[in-house]
Order: structure tokens, then C-alpha cells, then sequence
């Protein structure tokens, strides 16, 4: 398969799974209601894409490296939301 291709594919699905988390963080952002959040969900989200985004980065695939940075941001301001609101 090409290359480009296939990082295409890899930032569309990249962009896809980071766009997920938007409009939970807007709603929380805006309500600053997180009760119906998991905390555990969300720490060990973070967790994750925090480790996602190292192996992106050692590897060296860019996709990999915006999808996982991004949405840690998403992500983390959701938790920090939920840390502080409760």
C-alpha cells in the first residue's frame, strides 16, 4: 500500500478519535458538572495517551504523535475538571 496513503488514513482516524472528546470537554467546560464522569476512566485515559504519545514520538509517527497530544489536552482538561468539580 502507499505510504501517503496510509498516513492519511492514519490522521483521518487520528482526527476522528480526538474530535470524540470535544464536545464532552465543551459540555464540562461549560456546565462544570462532571458527576456522571468516571474518574478511574479518565485517569487511566490520560495514562494511556500520555504512553501513546512517547511511543508516537520514539517511532516517529506523526499521526500518532497529533491525535495522542491533542487529546491529551481534551482529555487532561476533562480530568482536571472532574478533580476540581467534582
Amino acid at each position: 500500500m502507499d505510504p501517503f496513503l496510509i498516513k492519511l488514513i492514519g490522521f483521518a482516524a487520528a482526527t476522528c478519535t480526538t474530535v470524540a472528546y470535544a464536545p464532552q470537554a465543551i459540555k464540562v467546560w461549560k456546565t462544570r458538572s462532571t458527576g456522571d464522569i468516571s474518574l478511574g476512566m479518565f485517569l487511566v485515559m490520560v495514562l494511556g495517551l500520555a504512553l501513546w504519545l512517547v511511543y508516537g514520538l520514539l517511532s516517529g509517527d506523526a499521526p500518532l504523535v497529533a491525535a495522542n497530544a491533542i487529546t491529551i489536552v481534551l482529555a487532561g482538561g476533562i480530568l482536571f475538571m472532574k478533580l476540581k468539580y467534582g
